[in-house]
């Protein structure tokens, strides 16, 4: 029975995991923790940790995430997504643990107007970027037992995200101006997490350890996502596309950033929902 350590258990896609541990119960052992419960960048409350509840697998779900703030927040930025994920994989190495790290599209160059492959360069252009990929050169600097796992978009019924923020706007304006040149692919939380949780179950991630990107399948833009979110919920609102240069922000951020899912589709064999199936799924739910 595999014992999971699952950081970051109040964030999107940690909530997910709360959720689907009753799904995936046999067999399984779940320890879900946060700041309160474990503060991943004290690296000795991380090593009592691991001690004193004998965990297997964590799955690091914590992230300093407001890309945004980021900018002025370097500091913080770099202890939660670079340093942190280093303890975590010092202490997976040191107790033979298996890490899972969460990543992000932002890391990649994004100059070919092509779907990503995990071996493509990298050249982050923000605070946020360059602190994930540090985070993910620590992980694999200490221990070649883990998966790193690049994803985009992220959504959920939880949390703060752009599928809320459109439903709550939507219902309180008559038109938006959304970015119609930034271009990528949406991911569940929910999809994502159970993606995570059915690689556990089918027992072959220890022997196929590296980086693998993971997104819903599709490509829309920020505009396009909006369109269904709308037509979905029947919000009467109109959307005018713009440029991103008409919308300026503090941290950089990719204009295509699809991402290819053909490695891990292959190495873990099984699908992934496309991603308006997974926003009609969750919009089911009410968010």
């Amino acid at each position: 029975m595999p014992n999971l350590l699952i950081t970051g258990s109040n964030g999107q896609v940690g909530r997910e995991f709360k959720r689907l541990s009753s799904e995936f119960k046999k067999g399984f052992s779940y320890h879900f923790t946060d700041r309160e419960e474990l503060d991943i960048t004290d690296e000795q409350a991380i090593q009592d940790f691991m001690a004193q509840h004998a965990i297997d697998i964590v799955i690091n779900c914590a992230a300093y995430t407001a890309v945004d703030k980021a900018e002025e927040e370097e500091t913080l930025a770099t202890k939660i997504n670079a340093e942190a994920a280093g303890f975590l994989a010092k202490a997976c190495h040191e107790n033979n643990e298996f890490l899972i790290q969460l990543s992000t599209d932002y890391v990649y160059d994004n100059h070919a107007n092509r779907a990503m492959v995990e071996t493509d360069a990298c050249q982050p252009k923000s605070v946020y970027a360059k602190t994930k990929l540090e985070g993910e050169r620590l992980v694999q600097s200490f221990t070649d037992r883990h998966i790193i796992i690049r994803t985009s978009w992220v959504y959920s019924t939880f949390g703060n995200n752009f599928v809320k923020t459109m439903v709550r706007l939507g219902q309180e304006r008559d038109a938006l101006r959304i970015i119609f040149d930034q271009v990528g692919t949406p991911t569940y939380a929910r999809d994502l997490a159970r993606a995570i949780l059915q690689i556990i179950r089918q027992d072959n991630y220890l022997s196929n350890p590296g980086i693998y990107n993971y997104s819903n399948e599709g490509v829309t833009s920020w505009y396009d996502f909006a369109l269904a979110i709308f037509a979905w919920q029947d919000i009467d609102c109109i959307v005018t596309p713009i440029l991103s240069s008409s919308y300026p922000t503090a941290a950089s951020r990719p204009h295509y950033s699809v991402l290819d899912k053909s490695k891990f589709t292959t190495t873990f064999g099984f699908s992934i929902p496309h991603w308006q199936d997974s926003l009609w799924a969750c919009l089911d739910e009410g968010v």
